[in-house]
């Protein structure tokens, strides 16, 4: 099973990967036009599709307090994109907070400020899909 993350932004795609269902390790970060979530789910279903991509986690960003808001909307109108493009279920996989964790590692890690911002989502849909396959290995061993 190949397993894909996705942190989804206003102007940017986060992307990350596991070819094992161990470990995610980041891939890149699509920028397309702010708001052209079209293109975003075009780019996007093409490398599932040349990649062989079993199963797809997108990031839902819940507000603190499980609300959802316009973000999650968004994200949730991105699932149906990419779900009639590719013909494979979406998993929406709950975000809060990723983000800021990517960052603050990276801060940890020395990296720039430049360097942070370029990578944020990356990282992001690193942690997204690392905590699904966490969950996912932990239900399996029945923990």
């Amino acid at each position: 099973m190949i397993y894909i993350g996705l942190d989804l932004g206003e102007v940017s795609l986060g992307i990350a990967r596991s070819d094992t269902g161990v470990i995610a390790n980041g891939v890149e970060t699509y920028r397309f036009p702010k708001g052209n979530y079209r293109q975003a789910a075009n780019y996007i279903s093409k490398y599932i599709k040349r990649e062989n991509i079993d199963i797809i986690v997108l990031g839902l960003p819940k507000h603190l307090s499980s609300d959802i808001g316009e973000r999650a909307e968004v994200s949730i109108m991105f699932k149906e994109l990419l779900e009639e493009k590719t013909k494979k279920e979406v998993i929406l996989w709950d975000e809060r907070l990723t983000t800021k964790q990517a960052l603050d590692t990276m801060k940890e890690a020395g990296l720039s400020s430049k360097k942070r911002h370029e990578n944020k989502d990356m990282l992001a849909a690193v942690l997204i899909l690392q905590n699904y396959l966490d969950y996912k290995g932990e239900k399996k061993d029945g923990k």
